[in-house]
């Protein structure tokens, strides 16, 4: 008797006892399960499964993801019949072969995405899935599947109708000024009046926002209304200026900041770029040009560095090509300022102080060949798809943009960020007017409610 009551108890205890045995990975996968397995699921479901996976640290959603691929994948079993039936489908039955591809296809979903699904209708779902697809590109595991899975919820969802243009000026709320300056990574601000600065009637501040989540931008755009196209930063945010520029003849684009890291890839940069040269053009129709002033991003530590090292075989540029493009008189400077002996070495190290830009012998004899090299690297240099390596060129070229040689600046940006990312030197992305009139039909076609 007493042995049957122990029993019992232990039989009681065992499902707590499996469940305490659970790593929190598998709890989240079990949550995550929960909530693709009910057509409706409680939003205290949800809740509970963004609040378990906001505390797990790094290591825990990495293992968590982990299992994902192979926990909440598509069983092969179920699959056999539908893709029989479609390779065996007759070829003068369309209808039948259409059915076919539409079951098929609704099989091929996998449970998890239909789980990530459901946190879209979601209060809040929205920003938890782009803060997850963001852990996901920095995870350091292949996510491939889980990546596209959440990349094809996107593309849906963030559709023109879904996204409104809205202008920041020095009178909208304090939170969405505050947001603009602690995101923008750019050029970094130090406090919110210098934000203020950014914000007039010939700086102007555009941020595109998601309805779902009208509160917080996906990603903004800082413009200066001017003259000409500015060869220098400094022209734009050394506030000097004896007033604003009252007949302004050009539109530069001096800060473009993605605010969601969801987003990445996503190509939304159209779109921006679109809507913020119609609300310019609306209220100032004589500005005809439209360009950017952009740093190139990683030029010294990612490109110049690893090739001065002799680590150049995935460039086109290699080191005994780079050094050639130095006359004798830039490396005798360059050896003079420098520790070592040798020039490729001496010129690392000299790039390295952020202070050789005001040398002005030195920056001189400089001035020719690293602006042959940056322009090089912006324009030649690409990735294993074939496009651009820099990102920054790749965002503007991949939009329709045009570079030439002219429009790379020296010594466009003296500050200790500057020199030490991007040699000090920046160019102009310039998108002209036959472009800007073909991306207006393109775009307007895709909305409806502006023809």
């Amino acid at each position: 008797m007493e042995g049957e009551r122990s029993n019992e108890a232990s039989a009681r205890a065992s499902p707590r006892a499996e469940k305490k045995a659970l790593t929190a990975p598998e709890k989240l996968v079990r949550l995550l399960e929960r909530i693709q397995g009910a057509s409706d699921p409680p939003l205290a479901l949800l809740d509970e499964f963004q609040l378990a996976y906001r505390q797990s640290p790094r290591g825990i959603r990495e293992s968590f993801f982990s299992l994902l691929l192979t926990r909440m994948e598509v069983p092969r079993e179920p699959l056999e019949g539908p893709l029989n039936a479609v390779a065996s489908a007759a070829a003068d039955d369309p209808v039948r072969w259409t059915s076919l591809l539409t079951d098929l296809r609704r099989k091929l979903e996998s449970p998890r995405m239909r789980a990530f699904r459901r946190f879209l209708n979601a209060s809040g779902g929205l920003k938890f899935l782009l803060d997850l697809r963001a852990d996901v590109l920095e995870a350091s595991l292949d996510l491939g599947p889980i990546d596209e899975e959440i990349a094809y919820l996107f593309t849906s969802w963030f559709q023109y109708g879904f996204l409104f243009l809205q202008e920041i000026t020095q009178d909208s709320s304090y939170r969405q000024i505050r947001f603009l300056k602690e995101h923008d990574l750019v050029h970094p601000m130090a406090s919110l009046e210098e934000m203020g600065n950014r914000l007039g009637e010939d700086r102007r501040s555009f941020a595109l926002y998601h309805r779902a989540m009208p509160e917080e931008p996906i990603v903004f755009i800082e413009a200066a209304l001017t003259r000409r196209i500015p060869t220098s930063i400094h022209e734009i945010l050394d506030d000097s200026r004896s007033g604003p520029e009252t007949k302004p003849d050009t539109a530069i684009f001096y800060s473009i900041n993605n605010a969601q890291n969801g987003l990445v890839g996503l190509g939304l940069g159209k779109l921006l770029i679109y809507q913020v040269v119609d609300a310019i053009k609306r209220n100032r129709p004589q500005v005809q040009t439209f360009a950017t002033l952009s740093p190139i991003t990683g030029l010294l530590s990612r490109y110049l560095k690893p090739i001065l090292a002799g680590s150049d075989a995935p460039f086109k540029m290699k080191r005994a090509e780079l050094v050639r493009l130095f006359p004798e008189s830039a490396r005798l400077k360059v050896l003079a300022r420098g520790v070592s002996q040798e020039f490729a070495d001496a010129l690392a190290q000299v790039l390295s102080d952020p202070g050789w830009l005001e040398d002005r012998a030195l920056a001189k004899e400089l001035e020719k060949p690293l602006t042959r090299i940056a322009y090089f690297h912006l324009t030649q240099e690409t990735d294993a798809a074939g496009k651009p390596l820099n990102p920054v060129a790749g965002f503007h070229l991949g939009n329709g943009a045009r570079l030439g040689a002219k429009h790379v600046y020296f010594g466009a940006n003296r500050t200790e960020r500057g020199v030490l990312d991007s040699c000090g030197i920046m160019v102009s992305y310039i998108y002209s007017s036959t472009w800007l009139h073909e991306l207006q039909r393109s775009v307007s076609s895709m909305l409806p409610w502006q023809t």
